[in-house]
């Protein structure tokens, strides 16, 4: 008696459906589920089927479909890409802010905090002096680590000072007590705007 085919083992015709093979491939295993022996026959047959539909594909004894072969033709070309329109803003001004990061908002904060605790904390003027190269330190480097562009981090940086400058002698007098100086509050205005520069600007 000879040994059964592939197609026998799992019962299916010669000419059947991939779809059919592997219906009868899950159907033959979950009947034979505990005999070890016979999934690994039914595993092999499958793989014997699928090797033997390679070779006479390659053969070309077996037509492929069209939608098979040449998938691409089918699909619809993807409509033409029509850019988004800006939101109102000038082109000048997208450029300019930037879309942070939570690192990127959390560590220049960090840094401009801890420069204006030390600001407020001591007595004498040389350390707040200190701490505002160091906040204009801090600014030039965040904004250049950004686009690499030292020149542009330079006239920022400036930007930043002058206006925090500005708002700190504009409020800095008026929210002025005796514990904070009218000095150190210009500091705290600088602070907070070099942090927004460093932080919303590119």
């Amino acid at each position: 008696m000879s040994e059964p085919t592939p197609y026998q083992l799992l019962e299916v015709d010669e000419d059947a459906s991939f779809d059919e093979v592997q219906e009868a491939r899950t159907r033959q295993a979950q009947q034979h589920s505990g005999d070890k022996k016979r999934l690994e026959s039914i595993e092999a047959a499958y793989d014997a089927i699928l090797m033997d539909r390679l070779r006479q594909r390659q053969e070309g004894k077996i037509k492929v479909p069209e939608g098979i072969r040449f998938p691409d033709r089918l699909t619809p070309p993807p409509a033409s890409f029509t850019p988004s329109t800006p939101s109102g803003s000038p082109a000048w001004l997208q450029r300019l802010i930037d879309t942070p990061s939570r690192s990127d908002i959390l560590w220049p904060a960090g840094v401009y905090v801890a420069l204006g605790g030390l600001s407020i904390y001591p007595a004498n003027d040389s350390l707040l002096q200190l701490t505002l190269a160091l906040g204009v330190g801090s600014c030039l480097y965040f904004l250049n680590r950004k686009e690499q562009k030292f020149g542009r981090a330079v006239l920022l940086t400036v930007a930043g000072l002058v206006l925090g400058l500005v708002l700190g002698g504009v409020f800095g007098p008026l929210l002025s007590t005796a514990f904070v100086s009218t000095e150190k509050l210009i500091a705290l205005f600088t602070f907070l705007t070099l942090w927004l520069v460093s932080s919303f600007l590119r």
